[in-house]
């Protein structure tokens, strides 16, 4: 399976080298176009192909790791998205750092916002929770997995989402729906920054 993604900053970088590790192959794209990308498909090797981001928007499954304030632009004039599955693991972040205050959204989550932005789409929040070194390193831990958050209100994009989240390593937490789990995972909220263990049976 081809898995798009538009962006191609920390966390789109980190993403690729796991889902690539995994088996599965990568469309990715950035605001500058495909050739701006020759150094981060060198770097990633064999499964991953730079395109443009109307490309990547076409796989069955496509991850959405763009800064905030470019968020419009950046889904600007796709193609219809027809019911495939967009992971949101963007952050309403003043500025592109772990700890960066939120921006403020008003009465409406992030990912209510985003989902304006990508209509027709079957969206699910998920890696945004966690810091890029640790998804770009991500070592089997002694006693658990590291939790991956997701929320969202269509139960097959979830099941899709936490199937790769299990093939990378990671323990899927379902938070529920887009708007109640999704404001416990975006930032501002209580479960941002937090990098828990999913603990496994010592029995």
């Amino acid at each position: 399976m081809t898995i798009g993604i538009i962006g191609a900053g920390r966390i789109a970088k980190a993403f690729a080298r796991q889902i690539i590790k995994s088996g599965y192959q990568v469309a990715i794209s950035n605001s500058r176009g495909p050739q701006s990308m020759q150094g981060l498909i060198n770097d990633l090797g064999s499964g991953i192909q730079a395109v443009t981001t109307q490309e990547a928007a076409q796989a069955k499954i496509v991850l959405l790791a763009v800064q905030w304030a470019h968020l419009p632009q950046a889904l600007a004039n796709l193609p219809p998205w027809d019911g495939r599955i967009v992971i949101d693991a963007t952050n309403p972040s003043l500025a592109f750092e772990p700890f960066a205050n939120a921006a403020d959204l008003g009465e409406k989550t992030s990912s209510e916002l985003v989902a304006e932005l990508v209509p027709g789409a079957r969206l699910v929040k998920a890696f945004n929770t966690i810091y890029y070194k640790l998804l770009e390193n991500h070592r089997q831990e002694e006693h658990g997995k590291r939790v991956i958050f997701m929320s969202g209100d269509d139960r097959y994009a979830k099941k899709q989402c936490s199937e790769i989240v299990k093939r990378i390593g990671f323990a899927p937490v379902d938070l529920g729906n887009l708007v109640n789990g999704g404001r416990m995972q975006q930032l501002g909220g209580p479960l941002a920054h937090l990098h828990l263990l999913h603990m496994q049976p010592s029995f």
